[in-house]
């Protein structure tokens, strides 16, 4: 028996994982790692997954979409850095592709330009081109798109 596993019985196990879900939307793949934690046969597993999808604690659309938001909205992530962080947690191509429309199209725009005004400010004895090649390097690390970068600076 490995003793860094958690003995629980199967209904509080169920409901650690309700909770687990409950405080913050997540992933298959994040509820799969939770479940490392505890003593479970694999049917028990596949049980508790159902219930939990069935239930509507366990939504990867609704994740998906929080997440995009979330990263966006408050972490200022551009969609480049966004798509590759859900690809790691296991979604979907066409699931990312279709919940796109979190992010409006202006508000996209505003960020990479407060973001660019900011760290223009922080920018100092450097010529014009070295401040621009610099700005358009962190924004990109930011995860921000090649083209949307260099279409905001001609604007």
């Amino acid at each position: 028996m490995n003793s860094d596993k958690k003995l629980f019985t199967y209904e509080e196990i169920k409901q650690k994982l309700v909770n687990y879900c409950v405080y913050q939307d997540r992933c298959h793949a994040e509820v799969e790692q939770k479940m490392h934690e505890f003593v479970l046969i694999p049917e028990a597993k596949d049980e508790i997954l159902l219930y939990l999808m069935r239930e509507n604690y366990l939504n990867e659309e609704r994740f998906t979409r929080s997440y995009i938001r979330g990263k966006f909205y408050i972490k200022n992530w551009g969609r480049t850095k966004i798509k590759l962080s859900l690809k790691q947690k296991g979604i979907t191509e066409k699931l990312i592709s279709s919940c796109w429309d979190e992010i409006d199209e202006i508000d996209y725009e505003k960020i990479i330009k407060k973001i660019y005004e900011n760290y223009d400010r922080k920018l100092f004895g450097l010529k014009e081109y070295q401040k621009k090649q610099k700005t358009i390097k962190y924004l990109l690390s930011r995860g921000f798109e090649y083209d949307v970068i260099l279409r905001i600076f001609e604007n």
